[in-house]
């Protein structure tokens, strides 16, 4: 038994699939049952139910796959405690961020992160807030970028920055005439994303409802809710940052009354060994941001 025996039982539980398992392992189906069946014999009991159809872990498998985390998690904290202490700013550093800030704060950021520490390779991977988390949990990113609080448990959260959110608005829109608008005053066309999206939670509590149109179409990503608003569809809340992107569209952006914001932080396992690279990630993300919002 060894660790990439342990990954490879782990994917086939992640992926439910043998074949997909494989591929993200980057080996043959065929090395990866192989290895797999032997793991098995090795334990003396079958990790997983198999038809052509599916994979589901047995009850023991279930156990087996639990110490397996543990496992990988206790060397991967080995191998990051002795990097740490070489250079904690060498090395990868694998990122995660919410799709409603990663187009717009990634590309601001990565030059002067780069710049600040040449050595430091950033891995971004973007999901919505709860993919994420899970991510976390199963070690498969090293920190996330949110906009909501972490959930209560093993996980230390470093404040960033506090995004003000905009009302955009088709051009020609009553409320385009306002210097400022009443969240409120959104709900009678506001348009939202879909489930899953943290923002469309923080959107309907600051304006209190959706209009009808909202019930018949929920955006996948933030550009295609600004283009709707651009064609005359309805009326949204974009992040500060997301400024730009309406640049060229018949979009009218006007601040908010009510000071509707979200606060955005980097959150990591509490265990997580090279803090110190997410504090210095932090300094330079702060000072990005305070420069364009």
């Amino acid at each position: 038994m060894n660790l990439r025996d342990l990954q490879y039982i782990l994917a086939v539980a992640e992926h439910r699939h043998f074949g997909r398992a494989a591929e993200a392992c980057h080996i043959s189906q065929p090395t990866l049952s192989t290895q797999v069946k032997k793991l098995e014999e090795t334990l003396g009991v079958v990790l997983f139910e198999r038809t052509k159809k599916w994979v589901q872990p047995t009850e023991v498998g279930q156990a087996i796959l639990a110490e397996a985390r543990r496992a990988l998690e206790a060397a991967d904290g080995m191998m990051a405690i002795a990097q740490a202490a070489r250079d904690p700013f060498s090395g990868p550093l694998r990122l995660g961020v919410i799709p409603t800030l990663g187009p717009y704060l990634m590309p601001l950021a990565f030059a002067p992160l780069r710049e600040a520490f040449p050595v430091l390779t950033i891995d971004p991977w973007e999901d919505v807030t709860e993919g994420l988390l899970e991510r976390l949990r199963q070690r498969q990113i090293d920190a996330a970028l949110i906009a909501t609080e972490a959930p209560v448990g093993n996980f230390a959260t470093i404040p960033l920055f506090v995004e003000p959110f905009l009302a955009a608005l088709p051009v020609g829109h009553p409320l385009a005439r306002e210097d400022r608008v009443r969240e409120e005053a959104l709900g009678n066309d506001l348009l939202v994303l879909a489930d899953g999206h943290c923002m469309r939670g923080q959107t309907i509590a600051a304006c209190g409802r959706t209009g009808p149109n909202a019930e018949a179409f929920r955006a996948a990503g933030l550009q295609t809710l600004i283009h709707m608003v651009a064609a005359g569809y309805g009326t949204t809340l974009i992040p500060g940052l997301a400024a730009g992107a309406v640049k060229g569209l018949d979009v009218v952006l006007r601040p908010l009354a009510g000071g509707a914001r979200r606060e955005v932080a980097i959150v990591a396992r509490a265990s997580f060994p090279r803090m110190t690279v997410l504090e210095g990630v932090a300094r330079v993300i702060r000072g990005v941001v305070a420069e364009v919002l």
